[in-house]
């Protein structure tokens, strides 16, 4: 089973990760955002540093998910905190002309080569609440990010959902708070379940 969970900056994507892993004994596979060298200069000149972003982003998810392929992992659980495809999602957004051409060949050769998950569930949340979030886990780099761009960024998730070929479970997640509020995580946890047609062990 390969379940992954995908939304916007500051949804709680990471956060149920670790709630699914645990849950289905699965190998936890985590985004790496702080390591990317060029990210904290890409929010403050993102014309300038986008692409050099949106390579090294590629390139190491691009390894970081090729582990999934190898042989024996799957004879585990696997959760992940990201699709290959948002990769592609950003880059429509932040890279322009010759650099987004060159951005689509590398993805086109790449992608193909990547396992596809049995199950996506989508986090989707207005930007204000995302804003909120962002704030409370204080990544220094995240300050200055524009309501503007999580707007648009949003927009661009829902509207990949609307065609993506495999299975999708979309989650309101606006009033959900399935980190401090038990109930909502019981009832979010039997939604997954459900679409997983996993029966949790009781006893």
């Amino acid at each position: 089973m390969y379940v992954v969970v995908e939304g916007p900056i500051g949804v709680g994507k990471t956060s149920l990760s670790g709630r699914l892993s645990a849950r289905y004994g699965a190998e936890l596979h985590l985004e790496v955002v702080e390591e990317n060298p060029f990210l904290a200069r890409f929010y403050e000149s993102p014309e300038s540093y986008a692409f050099q972003v949106q390579v090294y982003f590629l390139l190491f998810r691009f390894k970081q998910l090729s582990s999934i392929s190898q042989a024996g992992l799957f004879s585990q659980n696997v959760v992940g905190d990201y699709l290959f495809d948002k990769d592609f999602i950003f880059a429509a957004m932040n890279l322009k002309d010759a650099e987004f051409a060159l951005y689509q060949d590398l993805y086109g050769h790449l992608s193909p080569r990547l396992p596809v998950p049995d199950l996506v569930i989508y986090l989707r949340a207005e930007p204000d609440e995302l804003l909120r979030r962002i704030a409370l886990r204080q990544r220094p780099f995240e300050d200055a990010m524009p309501a503007a761009y999580l707007a648009e960024l949003t927009r661009r998730y829902d509207e990949y959902f609307r065609s993506y070929p495999g299975r999708v479970l979309e989650v309101s997640a606006d009033h959900l708070d399935f980190v401090g509020n038990p109930e909502h995580e019981r009832e979010l946890l039997a939604r997954i379940d459900a679409a997983l047609n996993f029966t949790p062990v009781i006893g």
